[in-house]
């Protein structure tokens, strides 16, 4: 029995110590942010207007990956996937939009893009820029401000439509997002209850970057 547990305190050491090693020490990936992204002014844009994803454009893998500069960006950023137009992959959900929360953490806002398989969350800070085929390889390996904290996730639509996203790839989901009508539910461990958003076409003129941490 004595083994047991010794053995069983000596894993627990070791994977909270690996984690911890990985949260704050890990090096940053190659950054491949399209720089133009930090230009011009993103608050001139009609988010209501959404791009036809007919296929005539580029397709996801056309477009570099985009990761959160420094310990989180200051200006909201311009559309990383402004380009491209491939359709839906199937059983993605369409969750495209500027939102705002109404309910839970009020004020809060965010933009998601898609195309393909693929989907960016830029919100508070950050920009989680990922494929939603549920793989470590082609989840959001991103930073987290204010503390510069390394995540990895995996993500993927389960069989209700319903975006989950899994700490390193592990059988559980820590924040969920889905559709309820017009909609945008948000489910995120630091806020009570569900956080519902409502579209809207402009972004806020007060709108504060580090609000929420996504």
């Amino acid at each position: 029995m004595k083994k047991l547990i010794g053995f069983i305190a000596l894993f627990l050491v070791v994977t909270i110590g690996g984690l911890a090693s990985f949260l704050f020490l890990a090096p940053r990936p190659s950054d491949t942010t399209d720089v133009s992204i930090f230009e011009g002014d993103a608050s001139l844009i009609d988010y209501c207007d959404l791009p036809e994803l007919d296929g005539s454009g580029l397709n996801a893998t056309q477009i570099p990956k985009a990761y959160t500069p420094g310990c989180g960006w200051e200006t909201f950023p311009q559309p990383v996937l402004a380009g491209c137009t491939e359709p839906l992959a199937d059983g993605v959900v369409d969750m495209r939009g500027l939102w705002l929360a109404e309910t839970g953490a009020i004020g809060h806002v965010e933009r998601i893009e898609q195309c393909g398989d693929r989907t960016v969350v830029t919100t508070s800070g950050i920009i989680h820029d990922f494929h939603t085929d549920g793989t470590l390889a082609n989840g959001s390996r991103d930073i987290e401000p204010p503390r510069c904290m390394n995540t990895l996730v995996s993500i993927e639509f389960n069989d209700e439509g319903v975006m989950e996203f899994s700490p390193f790839g592990l059988p559980f989901t820590i924040v969920t997002r889905r559709m309820d009508g017009d909609t945008l539910v948000w489910a995120y461990p630091a806020v009570e209850g569900d956080t519902r958003m409502k579209r809207i076409c402009k972004l806020p003129d007060r709108y504060l970057g580090y609000q929420l941490r996504d």
